[in-house]
Parts: structure tokens; C-alpha cells; sequence
């Protein structure tokens, strides 16, 4: 997506083209992308009013018409918000500029407030397009609605005290008229049979007050007499621009019992028993309306498992949905009897408390983690202790969205599950309006970086514990701040996709690594750089043809690049990565995926994407303290490699895993422990230079080490005495005439 895809359209009206120029700086400085046109003339008004424009911002009076004129030729026939900017601003010019069509009055000096009310008027303008869209969307629907409930074999009828104002075609028939219209203003008790009308006016009386009964067995009569039996279904609608009663019947078929339990199952998470992700999002819709209509508010809970994905893994899916169906016990029995409870994904449960903001039930939910963090869950006949952590969200008369409930709580959960979890953060409006700010100055930072090429680029070695002669680095994007901060990559990257500037970032970053690619290969270096991609570039059918291009000018051939997809996102756009991940291979390029392993079944995505290197998730080496974890690591990289997929651990952080990382034949590793990343391709990657990088723990005696000796091939022993073994890169580990040995240990080729 281009630079321009959500730039604002501004006229403005104003005889300096410095005044306007600083007008559009002020705009571009806000994080807006902004379009600009100064108006020069009347006749210039009137042709530009041929074209879509958001914005119009105007000086009193220029030599060819004041702003009251302009404001009345715009507004004749288009919506464009009208913002007058004046030396001075009182009571009597805002008054006048309002009663003429004009949104606002502002000191032409007083930026930010020109910024405030931008924002404030294209926000109001965004949201009459889109209304005026969605009533014209209602109008059709509405349209295709009447046509399916004339057409519908479904016997509808919409009621209004009592007394019906349409009938389909089916109701008509079900009950023995051949005119819908010999229906119309008839009372619908006259349709029961005598011995249910008294139930049915009750049912209707308990229905109007309270709404909490929606179905209701009974005997109908048709028009000459004959009873059957019926199922009537009510829920409340709007007929014509008038609220009424909807009404749906079908003939009473199955037994009561049988539809009971196929409602629960509909509603039901089987592992569980809680309510299913489905029929708690259609709940928390009513809970939206009360908070509007009533004002009150409501709270969501949202509980994330920490490191389930690593959880699952080692006690498997069966034994993880025992961990589930306890967790839910613990939320049963700790929420009063009418909590909504469900659960909402495979690893979180969400929780709605209806009439008490978060406040009031911040102290109860911390007695809730601690109750999971003591609670010993069995599962395969192991002893398991979980934590949890809690998203915590509002939905008020000011706040009353349920989608945006549900993910502000989600990210506060995960946020606070990837800093360490265990603990509770409630959705604060001020943190979240502190953020967008930011988010808008990251957005012009950004765009102003794009347009200075002021992208930072590092590289960091990728290095190979197999023999691989070739050279690998990762190539990273830094970005500054104007005080030559750091923005931090996963903040930035957010920004950007939410701009639509992630796409122009990763093409500044393919362009870049390439040229500097090309010269380091010039000097005769066997270099390859992996590259990561945004699902932006993910979803860009032109991506393989632009790089197509910019590998033949810069001569360059495609097997010097490794094309890396973040796991997540390709799973989330598989179709779009298999797409491009095909492509990307038919011109000879390689593939990565990173972050490998959090998935339900991570090998599933194997099968469609033709991958060459998968780079472990750092959850699954990040601690090797245990023979399970190590057990864990060696048995996925034995499945990758028999999948033909050559393995990478990253955030290699100390020497006290380059034992296990061998063993467990990891075919490269990466981390700031053998080097941090550079400005420049500048590692040694020969066996004497990669071996000064990648020292193994002192040990007092190689016995010391675990059998068998399988140590990297490029490695040295700095602290072990002469009379120790120190192995080289082997073409044959076996030969002898390759190692050199000193008396002591007898050496054992690598398995």
C-alpha cells in the first residue's frame, strides 16, 4: 500500500502559498498524510470541487472571495468540513462563521488547536460517510430481507400488541388463509387453541415486561378448526421503522428434551462446559445495549494461560484440555452462580460480570490468580501449576463496543503474558489516548525516516554448528528518534501496519540490503542475507515482480536471499504466504519461518509452505535447566530435520548452551553471546575466526563434559590444558589425518 492510501484531500483558501505550505508541514508533522491544494481563483474553487476533497481550510478573505463565499459554493452540494483560521477569534466571528455552514473558528496561530480540531472534523466526517453508506447498505438489505421473508418456507409473522401488521406467505398457509392481507390487524390469540390461550397471554405479559422467555410451546388452530402442534419463537425486531415483535413458528416435530440438549451443545464448549466463544459474543451484544440504553456497565475478564503453547508441548493437547476443564471448575465455583463464563480460545477463558466497573472487582480477581498459581492441576499423571493472566476491560455508555472490549482486554493480557504474566492490568482510556499520540508521532517518524532514507540497518551472523561454508546473516531495521532513541521494532512495526507504511518499509529495506548484498558479494564472499517480510508484503501480489527487478538491476542472483515469514502471520494469511512463498522459490530464492512452534499443530503449516529454514520459537531454548526441556528441543528438531528442514536457534545468550544446541544437531545458531548485531557484514567466518566467537565453557578436564564429545565442529577450548582434544571443521570427522589431537580423550566423530 502506498504512502498516499490514507492521505487527506485539503483545499485551501489562502493568497500565501507559504501560508499553505505551513498549514499542510503543520498537518504532515501531526502524522496525517496530507494532499494539498491551494485555491487561486473561483473558477480554480469550482473545478476542484469535481474531485473527493475532507478538508477545507480557509484565510477571512483572499483577492478573488471571502470564506463565506467559499463555504456556500462547497457546501451547496458536497460535504466538506469548513474550518475558518483568523488573527483573532471572539464570540460575534464564530457566531457568523457557524450560521454560515463553517465547522469552526481558530487562531491561525495556534497549532495545536488547528490539530485538535482536524482531527476532531475529519473523525465526524469519517463517521457521516460511513453512516450515510451504512443507511444506504440498510436500504437494500432491507429490500432483500422483505424478499426472503415473502419467499421464506419459514412460517414469520411481525406482531404489535397482539395484533399482527404482516404475515408471510408460509404463516398464511400454516394456518389456512390464502390472503396474507385477511391476516393483517388480526389478534394472534385468536390463531391458539382454546385450552393454550390463557398460557400463551401469559407468556406474552412475562415477554413485554422482561424479555427473558423466547419460546413457547403450544396448540395453534387453522381457519377451519383443525389443531397441531407448534413452537413459537419471539424475539424483538423493527417493522417499517416501528418496534415489534418477531414471530417464527414450525411444527412441533422432536421431542422438548432432544431440543434442549441440542441448544446446550450449540452453546457449549464440550472440553470445558463453560458457554462457546460464539454464544458469549452474542451475549455480551444485549450487555451493550443495557450499558446505552440503562448505564450500566459491565466488566470483561480476559484470562490467558501463560506459556500454554510450551505447556501443550510437554504434556500434550489431551492433557492440557484436563488443565482446561479444571481451571473451569476453579472459575465456577469462584464466580457467583449468574457470572457469564466461557471459554474463549484454546488457551483463555473470558468472564462477564455485569453491573460493577473494574474498580470493584480488581482486589477479588487477584485473589483469583493466586488461587490458580496454588492450585495443583493433575494431568497423565503428572502434578501441574499453572498461572494465569488477566485483561481486564469495561463496557460503559461511553465505552459500549463488545469487539473492542474483547481486544483491549486480549492485548492487555498478552502484553502482561509476555513481560512475565501472573498479574491483572485494567484498561485505562488516558494510557490508550497517550498511546495513539505516540502512535501518531512513531506514524510521522516514519514518514519522514522513508523520505530521508534514515533507516538504520544491522546484521547480525547466522552461524552454522554443521560445516556449512556459506555466510548467513539477519538483516535488521532500526529506527531513531530525532534525540537518537531507539524505537522499538515490535512498536514501530504496529504503527506502520496500522498506517499502511509497513509495505513501503519493507521495500526500503529489500532495496537497501540488496545494494549492499551485491558490493559485499563483489569482493568474493559467499554471503547470504535472510530478510523478514511484514504480512503487508504477505498480502502484496506485486512483491516477487518488484524484486524481480530490483535483483537484475542490481545483478544480484535470488539464492543470495532468505525470505523470512513470521510464523503467526503466515498461519493467519496462509494462502497469501503459500502464494508468495511459491514465487519466491521459482526465481531460486530460500524461505524461513521464524518464531516456530507456538502454533496448535506447528508441522501443519509445513505442509503448504515450501520452507527450507525454520528458525525454533525462543520459548523452547530459552531454558535447557531441565531434561525435559532438552528432550523437547531434540525431539523438534528431529521431526524438522525429518522434514528436510534445516533448524536455527536464535537469542543464543550464553556458552552454558552450545553443548546442548550441538547435541541436539541444530544445524545454525544466532545471538548477541557470539555476536551482536553489526553496522556491517564484518563477521570471520573461517574456522580460526568463527572459533573466537563461539568458545564453548571453561572446563578443568573434558570429563567434565557429558558423553559423548559431540562438540561443535568450530570450536575452541581456551581454558582446557594442551593435552585436551580441539576439533576443527572436519570434511570427514572420522579421518584422522583431519584432527589434531594431543594425548588425552579419545575423539568421537558427531552423530
Amino acid at each position: 500500500m502506498g504512502i498516499d492510501a490514507h492521505a487527506i484531500r485539503v483545499l485551501i483558501l489562502d493568497d500565501s502559498q507559504n501560508h499553505a505550505e505551513r498549514l499542510v508541514s503543520l498537518l504532515r508533522n501531526a502524522g496525517h498524510a496530507t494532499r494539498a491544494h491551494r485555491i487561486t481563483s473561483r473558477e480554480d474553487l469550482q473545478e476542484s470541487l469535481q474531485q473527493t476533497w475532507d478538508l477545507c481550510l480557509a484565510c477571512p478573505e483572499t483577492s478573488y472571495m471571502t470564506a463565506q463565499e467559499a463555504c456556500q459554493i462547497i457546501s451547496q452540494a458536497h460535504d466538506v468540513p469548513f474550518i475558518l483560521l483568523t488573527d483573532q477569534v471572539d464570540v460575534d466571528t464564530r457566531t457568523e462563521a457557524m450560521r454560515c455552514g463553517m465547522q469552526d473558528t481558530v487562531l491561525v496561530s495556534a497549532d495545536s488547536l488547528i490539530v485538535l480540531v482536524v482531527k476532531r472534523e475529519l473523525t465526524n466526517l469519517t463517521a457521516r460517510r460511513q453512516r450515510r453508506i451504512a443507511e444506504q447498505s440498510l436500504r437494500e438489505t432491507e429490500k432483500r430481507c422483505q424478499l426472503l421473508l415473502d419467499s421464506s418456507v419459514d412460517a414469520i409473522a411481525y406482531v404489535l400488541d397482539g395484533m399482527h401488521i404482516y404475515a408471510n406467505r408460509s404463516y398464511s398457509r400454516l394456518f389456512g388463509y390464502d390472503d396474507a392481507d385477511d391476516l393483517a390487524a388480526e389478534p394472534m390469540v385468536g390463531l391458539i387453541a382454546a385450552k393454550d390461550q390463557h398460557a400463551f397471554k401469559d407468556f406474552l405479559r412475562h415477554y413485554a415486561t422482561r424479555g427473558d422467555q423466547s419460546e413457547l410451546r403450544c396448540t395453534a388452530r387453522d381457519s377451519e378448526g383443525k389443531e397441531f402442534p407448534i413452537m413459537l419463537s419471539f424475539s424483538p425486531a423493527n417493522y417499517d421503522g416501528e418496534p415489534c415483535t418477531q414471530v417464527v413458528i414450525r411444527a412441533e416435530t422432536a421431542s422438548a428434551e432432544f431440543e434442549e440438549k441440542l441448544k446446550a451443545m450449540a452453546s457449549h464448549d464440550l472440553v470445558t462446559g463453560l458457554f462457546n466463544r460464539s454464544w458469549f459474543q452474542e451475549q455480551l451484544d444485549h450487555i451493550s445495549e443495557q450499558a446505552v440504553h440503562n448505564s450500566q456497565p459491565s466488566t470483561l475478564a480476559y484470562l490467558s494461560i501463560d506459556n500454554f503453547n510450551v505447556l501443550q508441548s510437554d504434556i500434550g493437547i489431551g492433557g492440557s484440555d484436563l488443565i482446561l476443564a479444571d481451571l473451569a471448575q476453579i472459575l465456577r465455583r469462584f464466580f457467583p452462580e449468574n457470572t457469564l463464563l466461557a471459554r474463549f480460545s484454546d488457551d483463555a477463558c473470558s468472564v462477564l460480570i455485569e453491573g460493577k466497573e473494574p474498580e470493584a472487582i480488581t482486589a477479588q480477581l487477584g485473589e483469583l490468580l493466586k488461587l490458580v498459581e496454588g492450585n495443583l492441576f493433575e494431568a497423565n499423571g503428572r502434578t501441574i501449576q499453572i498461572t494465569v493472566s488477566i485483561g481486564v476491560s469495561c463496557i460503559s455508555e461511553t465505552h459500549p463496543e463488545p469487539t473492542l472490549a474483547i481486544e483491549r482486554a486480549h492485548r492487555l493480557a498478552e502484553q502482561i503474558s509476555q513481560a512475565g504474566g501472573n498479574t491483572i492490568k485494567v484498561f485505562n482510556p488516558l494510557e490508550e489516548l497517550a498511546q495513539q499520540a505516540n502512535r501518531g508521532n512513531i506514524i510521522a517518524l516514519i514518514r519522514h525516516t522513508l523520505e530521508t532514507d534514515g533507516f538504520s540497518l544491522q546484521f547480525q551472523p547466522v552461524i552454522s554448528l554443521r560445516g556449512d561454508s556459506a555466510e548467513h546473516y539477519e538483516t535488521i531495521l532500526r529506527l531513531f528518534n530525532s534525540q537518537g532513541e531507539e524505537i522499538p521494532s515490535a512498536e514501530f512495526y504496529t504503527a506502520a501496519l496500522e498506517s499502511g507504511l509497513a509495505m513501503d518499509i519493507d521495500r526500503w529495506l529489500l532495496a537497501k540490503a540488496v545494494k549492499l548484498l551485491a558490493q559485499h558479494r563483489s569482493k568474493g564472499a559467499d554471503t547470504r542475507l535472510v530478510l523478514s517480510l511484514s504480512n503487508a508484503s504477505l498480502q502484496d501480489p506485486e512483491i516477487v515482480q518488484w524484486i524481480s527487478t530490483l535483483l537484475k538491476e542490481s545483478r544480484l542472483s535470488a539464492e543470495a536471499l532468505v525470505f523470512q515469514f513470521n510464523d503467526a502471520e503466515a498461519n493467519h494469511y496462509l494462502k497469501h504466504a503459500k502464494v508468495l512463498a511459491e514465487a519466491l522459490h521459482s526465481i531460486h530464492a530460500r524461505i524461513a519461518l521464524s518464531h516456530f512452534g507456538g502454533a496448535l499443530n506447528p508441522y501443519a503449516i509445513l505442509k503448504h509452505l515450501p520452507v527450507d529454514y525454520v528458525k525454533i520459537d525462543d520459548a523452547f531454548s530459552r531454558d535447557l535447566s531441565t531434561p525435559a526441556a532438552v528432550e523437547q528441543l531434540k525431539e523438534m528438531v528431529t521431526t524438522l530435520h525429518g522434514q528436510g528442514k534445516l533448524t536455527i536457534v536464535s537469542n543464543v545468550s550464553s556458552a552454558t548452551m552450545m553443548p546442548t544446541l550441538w547435541q541436539a544437531e541444530v544445524n545454525y545458531i544466532q545471538g548477541d553471546y557470539l555476536q551482536p548485531p553489526a553496522d556491517s557484514m564484518n563477521f570471520n567466518f573461517s574456522g580460526e575466526g568463527a572459533a573466537r566467537h563461539t568458545k564453548l565453557p571453561s572446563r578443568s578436564s573434558l570429563e567434565d563434559w557429558p558423553e559423548p564429545w559431540n562438540l561443535p565442529q568450530k570450536a575452541s577450548f581456551p581454558d582446557i590444558p594442551r593435552a585436551s582434544c580441539s576439533v576443527r571443521t572436519l570434511p570427514d570427522p572420522g579421518s584422522p589425518a583431519d584432527r589434531e589431537c594431543h594425548p588425552g580423550p579419545e575423539w568421537r566423530s558427531p552423530v
